[in-house]
């Protein structure tokens, strides 16, 4: 691996990027859009042509040497390293060296902008979340979808994963997508609540599988525990505001989006917070507040302070993603002993038995000039076979056979005794990532279900099994494509009006103001900010998109 170090300041001046959240929070059904063959661009006499020999699923290793130029988002638990194995056994295999230009984590976002505004891009960036669509007007980065006739592997999974209805929610408004995303071949839900099941289990109450159940639970602790809150939570509830709100068809916290949404029978776009269900979404979390089921605090305090009343005992459920409730056990095992207390992470509460999400991860951009590179499909065949083949997700997440894993008798890898990973094989002192450069998150996001099971805790593979055995995920919304004036248009109305809601919103479950005397007034302020402007224009494009296709 080559290393150019951080990315230098650029004074250079650069066109202000667009953004638009489109939320899959908000997801009641989808319309499938047409789409055309696209024509594979040719490279240059110089490129290495493997479009018609190379099949997905073959191994991948260039005669001639290559560099490509990478980003790289470097992660302050896991630092990277020039010697990491991982840039040797990259090389060793594909005969391909990365030029890395790293950047820590905090600050990747503005750098990249940066870089994009300078024109000065490698050819590889990797770990962009949603479609890219703040980057797509500076003409800078690969419209990937007209070439993925050369990419053999990002194909077969696309076809034999069903991922078209996916892929459209990353597609921008010329009919193209920018960003190869990382693709799972089944859900993977990483959000819910962690409870001390322990509790639970000693006053007989049932886990809840919807959000009556959750509210029973909460009153039951309550009960037997009448002196504290029995839910204080963490990511200042976004989380739980996102969860809850969906389960009544709007938006909210994380999943908030732009606060407009799908209904599908109307087949029109609405604007949520005005819907019934958005009152009955506040009326349920406001109960939780005004009854002492839900800390108040649970939307200012930090992390750690909230995570310090779960495993002290002051709380008895919290927010929780798949990597920290291995933490919440870990640390109620050290205060008070292992065996002593457990911790379970519930199947997220739904009372249809569906959830919204995707299937799609982040995933990696591409510079435009590749395809001007003589070796451009030498480039495009590394990126399939390192982010898509099963051999190279095996590679850039388990490591070298013999070094960092081995294979069971059923042919299954297995950490060897010295190596630890995310809380599996615990008692390894060389870490997988810190030391060896493996699963860093630049690399590999999503794959099968093998071999993303494969990786996981106990904890979590228990219930990432039970979540794809219970729920049932919404198909994606409709998808608004937008030019830049329109997207100019809507981002005039939602910067005043997100904040607005946002505020009120958490006035009205706190009961600092009163959703039955001050709701005319929150409705009117909404109008005067643009809501309806907003709604009327959302649709508009909707229904000539829709002619269009």
């Amino acid at each position: 691996m080559k290393r150019k170090g951080l990315i230098p300041d650029f004074k250079h001046g650069f066109k202000r990027l667009l953004y638009l959240t489109l939320s899959t929070s908000l997801v009641v059904t989808s319309l499938v859009g047409c789409s055309s063959k696209k024509e594979v661009a040719k490279s240059g006499s110089n490129s290495t042509s493997f479009t018609s020999t190379r099949k997905a699923g073959d191994s991948f290793h260039l005669d001639t040497p290559l560099t490509i130029t990478s980003l790289f988002n470097d992660n302050a638990g896991y630092p990277m390293k020039d010697d990491w194995l991982l840039w040797k056994a990259i090389t060793d295999k594909t005969n391909v060296t990365l030029d890395i230009q790293s950047v820590p984590g905090s600050d990747y976002s503005a750098k990249l902008g940066v870089l994009i505004g300078s024109g000065e891009i490698p050819y590889i960036i990797p770990k962009i979340y949603g479609g890219g669509t703040q980057y797509v007007s500076s003409g800078m980065i690969l419209p990937v979808s007209d070439y993925i006739d050369l990419m053999p592997n990002f194909k077969d999974k696309v076809e034999k994963w069903g991922m078209e209805k996916e892929l459209k929610t990353i597609t921008q408004a010329d009919g193209k997508y920018y960003v190869l995303p990382g693709m799972h071949e089944k859900p993977y839900i990483q959000y819910s609540f962690a409870v001390r099941s322990d509790e639970l289990k000693k006053l007989g109450i049932a886990q809840p599988t919807n959000y009556e159940d959750f509210y029973t639970m909460l009153k039951k602790l309550k009960e037997a525990h009448p002196d504290t809150y029995p839910f204080s939570d963490r990511f200042l509830a976004n989380s739980t505001m996102s969860g809850i709100a969906a389960d009544f068809y709007v938006g909210s916290g994380w999943g908030k989006g732009s606060y407009y949404g799908y209904v599908k029978a109307d087949n029109k776009f609405e604007f949520l917070p005005f819907t019934d269900n958005f009152k009955k979404y506040l009326n349920y979390m406001h109960k939780l507040v005004e009854e002492g089921l839900m800390d108040p605090e649970s939307f200012t305090q930090t992390d750690d302070q909230a995570v310090a009343k779960f495993v002290s005992g002051k709380s008895y459920v919290i927010g929780a993603n798949t990597q920290s409730v291995q933490t919440y056990k870990e640390t109620l095992d050290e205060k008070f002993g292992a065996g002593n207390t457990e911790v379970t992470q519930i199947v997220p509460p739904s009372t249809d038995g569906t959830i919204t999400g995707s299937r799609l991860e982040n995933g990696i951009m591409l510079s435009a000039k590749i395809k001007d590179d003589p070796r451009f499909e030498d480039i495009m065949g590394f990126v399939d076979w390192l982010w898509y083949s099963d051999e190279g997700q095996m590679l850039t997440k388990w490591g070298v056979e013999g070094t960092t894993y081995t294979k069971d008798a059923d042919g299954k890898p297995q950490l060897m005794p010295d190596i630890t990973f995310n809380g599996n094989n615990p008692s390894g002192t060389i870490d997988l990532r810190k030391e060896y450069g493996f699963s860093c998150g630049n690399f590999s996001y999503g794959g099968s279900w093998d071999l993303m099971q494969s990786l996981r805790t106990p904890l979590e593979k228990d219930f990432v099994q039970a979540c794809n055995d219970k729920l049932k995920l919404r198909d994606p919304a409709p998808v608004i494509p937008m030019d830049e004036d329109q997207l100019d248009e809507v981002n005039s109305y939602t910067s005043q009006i997100i904040d607005y809601v946002d505020t009120m919103t958490l006035k009205f479950i706190l009961g600092t103001a009163d959703i039955n005397t001050d709701w005319d007034k929150f409705t009117k302020e909404c109008q005067t900010k643009g809501s309806d402007r907003l709604i009327e224009l959302i649709n508009q494009i909707y229904e000539n998109t829709t002619k269009e296709k």
